[in-house]
């Protein structure tokens, strides 16, 4: 290794396998920035369920072994590559993606990946905004094609993606419904733009949305556990109602007779499947959200990078979340 080359501390993944695969090393050495990219110092990084799949090898993105998980860092620009005009040295900023993992000391990120970070919002909720807010604004507004006055339901609306899809569509007007698990997860939700707020560990909180919205329906359902909700969710659909599937862990048998009455759609969203300029849009419309302040991450569980192994198994198993779950580097 040159000599005088930084080093730090991140975390290194060197199999695919469980949280015990995540490696904690205190000798890497901190990237250099190139052509049209910055190195950030990290101050906190989001950690989401789409890491823990890349972990395991289950997932259809597989980074060359070893790597650093992690695209959602918010810290201080570092240092800038060559003709990189939007940032310096010094700036307060969030990101979307990573080169060089964001589950570190500092990362290395492409400056179009690369946003200001407002003053009004601290380290921890820059680290909440990437895939929960840009995923959400994409399944609203790319997928589903919503309009205001529609009704959307947000069925586990107190996770990162749930609050932030929350407080999204009340902003531009949409009528909100979400569920949570939890009492704690239901009063989130309620503060964070939802209008009226259902237990899904009820038996008939089904018959309880059904009552809620009558004959007419949901226009609109952003799905984050699509293998358990699915089918019902076809039940709650208006004619030319949408479900739009954020997440899924594993199969379902639904009845697709139910779609056919109502002429309603199962639509699937990704946010890696945006291009550049569908990415500059997203950023457009959540930047006025700082502005004006309806775009408030709230957080949830936080870790330090030594117990990353510990986040990843919770994210995946404990029952209820409320709020972003993110890693601390400072």
């Amino acid at each position: 290794m040159a000599t005088g080359q930084k080093l730090m501390r991140a975390i290194r993944v060197f199999e695919f396998g469980g949280p015990e695969v995540l490696k904690l090393l205190s000798d890497v050495a901190v990237p250099i920035p190139k052509d049209r990219q910055v190195l950030i110092k990290v101050h906190a990084c989001g950690v989401n369920p789409v890491e823990t799949y890349i972990r395991s090898g289950t997932h259809n993105i597989k980074p060359l072994l070893p790597y650093t998980p992690g695209s959602d860092v918010a810290g201080v620009i570092e240092a800038v590559g060559d003709n990189v005009s939007a940032f310096k040295k010094g700036d307060r900023v969030f990101t979307t993606k990573t080169i060089s993992g964001g589950y570190a000391e500092y990362a290395l990120a492409a400056d179009h990946t690369v946003y200001p970070l407002p003053e009004r919002l601290d380290f921890k909720q820059g680290a909440a905004i990437g895939i929960p807010y840009f995923t959400a604004y994409r399944a609203l507004f790319h997928r589903a094609h919503v309009k205001a006055g529609e009704t959307v339901l947000v069925h586990g609306a107190s996770g990162g993606v749930g609050l932030a899809t929350c407080q999204i569509a009340r902003a531009y007007g949409l009528k909100v419904l979400g569920t949570a698990g939890t009492e704690e997860g239901r009063n989130i939700v309620l503060q964070n733009g939802a209008h009226e707020v259902f237990n899904h560990r009820e038996v008939n909180y089904i018959d309880k949305i059904k009552k809620s919205v009558g004959e007419k329906g949901i226009n609109v359902i952003i799905e984050m556990l699509a293998n358990v909700n699915l089918s019902n969710d076809l039940n709650l659909l208006s004619r030319g109602g949408r479900v739009i599937v954020v997440g899924s862990r594993g199969p379902i048998e639904i009845n697709p007779r139910d779609t056919m009455v109502k002429e309603s759609s199962i639509i699937g969203v990704t946010l890696y499947s945006s291009t550049k300029e569908e990415f500059q849009q997203f950023a457009a419309a959540l930047q006025a959200g700082m502005e004006v302040g309806w775009l408030t991450p709230v957080i949830g569980s936080q870790y330090p990078l030594e117990k990353v192994a510990q986040a990843h198994e919770d994210i995946i198993h404990s029952s209820g979340a409320t709020g972003k779950m993110i890693l601390l580097l400072s």
